[in-house]
């Protein structure tokens, strides 16, 4: 498999994209199959062979694979080369249980930074630019993936990592940093220290904002605009596949465009594992086509999504997915409801009286859930908060069916800030 990447991929007719895929999915079945213990164990076990895979059409013969799967061969069991071949090793965070270990071979490190170069030309960056990468640098995949993309593009980098706020600003505004990246709430965290330090956020030079490694949902994304008068996109990844890059937003700002010469999606029906109709929301699954130290097969990422395969305006052909709407584990189910994080959010935010920061609070009072809803203020707030309060019940009621057992209006910053990495949004006391 070569790491070379053909630019104009991303403008293929359709027809050309998927004879492309189809060639490279039989490489990758097969370079899985002979390489990977695990692959050949659980091809042998659902009776298919290489063989069996002409097309991406045959993908459904495939067992899925699973974050369980990384786990049971840790450390470097889905490796498919020697560690001599591997030149860069990055893992995830481990919260759960045993980190997801993945590995790099020179040609996939080419790849990836070829991915998050496409993601910057999407955006209207030029090598003249200069970009601000938040993100932390380490095992996690955000910091050296937005670098490395970054460089490779010849953009100038200036590698603040996470944390260390104040200098974030200092920096943006010193250097006249043209864009950042960063996750979304650590954005709205940061607008908010430049103000405390006498700062206009939106008088800085950012004109475009990369986000991502969290959800957010559009009344946040407007936030983030508004306050830096700056553009916001979104990146989606996951260290599993690649890190960032596997998909973008250009500046159409209609869905991150999937880099599908290199990351095949599907979408399913997360309770019965089959294909959904093309446009209906599912679980998103990803096949590496040309990864070589860790291909990886049909992997439910738990992301909910949907995808739209219209030629986007920007004349790009590769499917688009909507931003993340939820995880398909992170389901909540209260009193025989089910809904998303993510919806409540989108409730509450639709309210110009409510800034964009909240808490979900889950209890168990006897043998009934209790669900508490702690929603911040905007600053400028000065109504009545009882009155706020039932129009906010109202319309969760409308929206979802259900209200909380308590709505909490707490004042501007009251509510613990994220100062790095992802934000908490749900806790779960039960």
């Amino acid at each position: 498999m070569s790491s070379s990447d053909e630019t104009d991929s991303t403008r293929l007719p359709r027809p050309e994209l998927r004879r492309l895929q189809d060639r490279r999915i039989r490489e990758v079945v097969r370079h899985a199959y002979e390489n990977v213990a695990f692959y050949r164990r659980t091809l042998d076990e659902a009776g298919v062979s290489p063989e069996d895979v002409t097309s991406v059409d045959d993908l459904s013969k495939l067992p899925f694979t699973t974050k369980e799967d990384f786990r049971d061969e840790y450390p470097t069991g889905m490796f498919a080369v020697d560690m001599d071949d591997v030149i860069r090793i990055h893992a995830s965070s481990g919260t759960t249980g045993k980190p997801k270990i993945v590995g790099y071979t020179r040609d996939d490190l080419d790849i990836w930074r070829e991915m998050m170069a496409r993601g910057f030309r999407g955006v209207g960056l030029t090598s003249d630019d200069s970009l601000q990468n938040a993100y932390s640098y380490g095992l996690f995949t955000g910091g050296f993936g937005f670098h490395d993309g970054a460089t490779e593009m010849g953009l100038s980098v200036v590698p603040t990592g996470g944390g260390n706020t104040q200098r974030q600003v200092e920096m943006l505004a010193d250097l006249g940093t043209d864009a950042i990246c960063l996750t979304p709430s650590y954005a709205l965290y940061l607008a908010e220290v430049a103000e405390e330090m006498g700062y206009d956020p939106a008088d800085l030079p950012l004109s475009v904002i990369l986000y991502g490694a969290e959800p957010c949902t559009e009344p946040m994304r407007n936030e983030i605009e508004t306050r830096f008068d700056a553009t916001a996109v979104e990146n989606y990844g996951l260290s599993e596949i690649i890190g960032p890059g596997v998909a973008v937003e250009c500046l159409e700002q209609a869905g991150m465009h999937i880099w599908e010469d290199h990351f095949y999606p599907e979408v399913i029906d997360p309770n019965t594992g089959e294909q959904v109709e093309e446009g209906e929301e599912g679980e998103l699954v990803l096949t590496t086509l040309t990864k070589v130290a860790l291909p990886v097969l049909r992997y439910r990422t738990g992301d909910l999504t949907t995808l739209d395969y219209d030629t986007c305006e920007c004349g790009r052909t590769c499917v688009r997915m909507s931003g993340v709407t939820g995880r398909a584990d992170d389901l909540l189910i209260v009193r025989g409801v089910n809904f998303y994080p993510s919806e409540v959010e989108s409730v509450v935010l639709e309210f110009d009286e409510i800034a964009p920061h909240y808490r979900i609070d889950l209890r168990r009072d006897g043998n009934l859930d209790r669900l508490d809803l702690t929603v911040e203020l905007a600053e400028d707030f000065d109504g009545s908060r009882n009155g706020l309060e039932r129009r906010i019940r109202k319309r969760l009621s409308n929206v979802l069916g259900f209200t909380p057992d308590e709505i909490v209006l707490v004042s501007a910053g009251s509510i613990e800030r994220t100062k790095v990495g992802k934000v908490q949004r749900v806790y779960d006391h039960r």
